[in-house]
This record gives structure tokens, C-alpha cells and sequence, in this order.
């Protein structure tokens, strides 16, 4: 049969669409063109970026990695990776791209610095400080670094160098309250009291609910023998921090030396209940219902405090003081010579024996 031409399409229109249809079937069948690695890159690197900021580490560290596989030499995805890593507390994997990363690039400040956290919270402090030492030469304008050292002299015991580390630390964020908490705590075991007290009373300025604030500064004026305004500060830390034994044994402590027994022994029993390990906390505990004429309550803890501690020979005077009062002579007598030998088997420092003053 033939078409009537009225049915037919031009030529040239014919031959368009029948080109066009080619086209768009080649089209369905030949791939897209491939990604430039260098757009690749980019993408991994803003998307590690991103998930970075919004604390997705595992996701970060994805990214960073397809892009250090991608491009070894990019600084970029190596510090990314190995700040990912740190931060999941993978720290096998931090310290091995840390440590390839340091090889490269020896002077990267921001390297160098993640590489020591890698090696403080593997517990290394001597190859943390080289490598946080490195970083703070290669730039000495960054709070972070300064500070972070300071974390690893004051766990080292080296308050003197950690005090020098936080003063510069402050001196770049005059603000940062934890910094001002821990200037005071290495000003306090370098025989700076009053300067650590300043220390203290700054950081409550700038954030007055400071976890243990307040105890620092009172801790700080009981060992300056000031024990009501330690108490005081002793009392608003309790406030903040109600079942800490460590706050309320200092309270406990410090009302005892004050002479205000019934307090001392109310919170010293909230003390041993929390922590019943704190040989401590028994010992004032005792000494303290003594001192509150109640020997026979006092001789629990006193003993536990000897089962705690065997050879302070403190707990066995109080205990010969209770047996005195409770009128049993021969326990007293048998307390107070263990005691004298335990005081005479102590070292000596300075011609004088260790031991509390009883």
C-alpha cells in the first residue's frame, strides 16, 4: 500500500529527527564523562570538613581518608584524618597517621599538636611534650598549644613550667576560666598560695558554676590555715556538687579543725559512705565522735581505717584515746604500743617523723 504523501514529512525534517534520535540513544549508552580527581578531592575534603563541624567523626574520617588515598601529599586530608581519628579515640590509627604525617611535614604546627594529644592519651608524656614542643615553635600564637601542655606538665607533676605554659596561655585569652583553675592549681603545689588564691577567685568571676571552683579556692585557704572562709567555699561547692566525697570530706575536715564537730561528723559520714575506700575520711571520722564525746561510735571507723591504712599509726593513737574514755585500759595500752612502733618504723625527713599530728 501506498502512503499518500500528505502523510510524509519533508525531507530535511526527516533526516533532523532521525539524527536527533541518535543522538539521544548514543547519549543513553555512553557513560558519563569521568570526575577530575582534583573536583573529587575538593568534594571529599569539604565533606570531611563538614562532618568535622557537626561532630561526625566516623564520617569525617571516611571522607579524609578517599582523599589521602586519592592524594597522599594533600596536608589537607592527612590533618583531617588524623583529627578524626583522635577524636574517636581510635588512637592506634591516630598515632600511625600522626606519625607518617609528622615524617612529611615536620613543621606543621596543627600536626604536631594532634600527634602529641595522640601520645598524652596514650599516657607517653615525654613524646607528647616533644611533639606539642615542636608545634609551639612552629607557632607560638595558639592558646590550644599552650594550654594542652600544661595538661601534660601538671599530669608529669612539673607545676613550675606548667604555671609558665598557662600564664602564656592566658595572656592570649585573658577569658578562659579553666585556664585561671588550673594557673591556681600549679601555683598552689609551687608554694604560691596567695597567687593561686587570685587564680581561683578570677575563674569564679568568669563562670561561677566552674566544676570544683570553689573547692580550689577553699582548698587553698584552708592550707593557709583559714578555715572559715574555706568552709565557706567548701559549703557553695556542695551546692554545685552534693555527692562528691572529695568536696565533703575537705568540708568535713575543715569543721572538724575549726572545732565544729556535729558538722564535721555529718558530712564526714556522707564522705565515707560515698568513697569507703578514702583512709582519710575514717580516720577525721573517728578522731571527730571522739572529740564529739562518743568513743564507742568512733571505734568502727577507726578500725576500718586501720584495715585501710596498717602502717599509719595515727588510727591505732585515736583508737587507744577511745578505749581510754570507754574506760578499757588494757585495749588502750595495746593501741598505744603498736602505735609507738608503727611512729618509730616511719622514715624520717628533717629529723622529724612523717605522720598527721594526732
Amino acid at each position: 500500500m501506498k502512503y499518500s504523501p500528505r502523510f510524509s514529512a519533508p525531507s530535511r525534517m526527516r533526516e533532523d529527527a532521525c539524527a536527533c534520535i541518535v543522538i539521544i540513544l548514543l547519549l543513553m549508552f555512553v557513560p558519563a564523562a569521568a570526575q577530575s580527581p582534583s573536583s573529587e578531592l575538593s568534594q571529599l575534603l569539604g565533606r570531611g570538613q563538614s562532618a568535622l563541624d557537626a561532630d561526625n567523626y566516623e564520617l569525617a574520617a571516611a571522607s579524609f581518608e578517599k582523599a589521602r588515598q586519592l592524594a597522599p601529599e594533600n596536608i589537607e586530608a592527612n590533618r583531617g584524618l588524623l583529627l578524626s581519628e583522635l577524636e574517636q579515640n581510635r588512637l592506634d590509627d591516630a598515632e600511625a597517621v600522626g606519625e607518617s604525617a609528622a615524617a612529611r611535614w615536620p613543621r606543621d604546627p596543627q600536626i604536631q599538636h594532634w600527634l602529641g594529644l595522640v601520645y598524652f592519651k596514650q599516657g607517653r608524656n615525654p613524646e607528647a611534650l616533644e611533639s606539642l614542643r615542636r608545634s609551639e615553635s612552629a607557632d607560638s600564637s595558639e592558646f590550644d598549644i599552650h594550654f594542652d601542655i600544661a595538661l601534660v606538665l601538671l599530669s608529669s607533676s612539673q607545676y613550675s613550667d606548667a604555671a609558665k605554659e598557662l600564664e602564656r596561655a592566658i595572656d592570649l585569652d585573658p577569658k578562659h576560666a579553666i585556664a585561671h583553675v588550673l594557673l591556681g592549681r600549679a601555683y598552689q603545689n609551687t608554694n604560691r598560695t596567695e597567687q593561686a588564691i587570685e587564680q581561683f577567685e578570677t575563674a569564679l568571676r568568669l563562670d561561677p558554676r566552674i566544676p570544683l571552683g570553689h573547692y580550689h579556692l577553699a582548698f587553698a585557704y584552708a592550707s593557709l590555715g583559714r578555715n572559715q572562709p574555706a568552709i565557706a567555699e567548701y559549703e557553695k561547692e556542695i551546692v554545685n556538687n552534693p555527692r562528691n566525697p572529695s568536696v565533703l570530706y575537705q568540708l568535713g575536715h575543715c569543721q572538724l579543725e575549726a572545732g565544729d564537730y556535729t558538722a564535721a561528723v555529718s558530712h564526714l559520714k556522707q564522705a565515707a559512705e560515698l568513697d569507703p575506700q578514702n583512709e582519710d575520711t575514717f580516720y577525721d571520722l573517728g578522731k571527730a565522735l571522739i572529740l564529739q564525746n562518743d568513743p564507742e561510735t568512733a571505734v568502727a571507723p577507726l578500725r576500718h581505717a586501720i584495715e585501710l591504712k596498717p602502717d599509719d599509726p595515727s588510727p591505732h593513737y585515736q583508737l587507744a584515746r577511745a578505749f581510754q574514755k570507754m574506760d578499757r585500759k588494757d585495749d588502750a595500752k595495746r593501741e598505744l604500743e603498736i602505735f609507738a612502733d608503727l611512729k618509730k618504723a616511719q622514715p624520717v625527713t628533717g629529723g622529724m617523723a612523717t605522720g598527721r599530728p594526732q
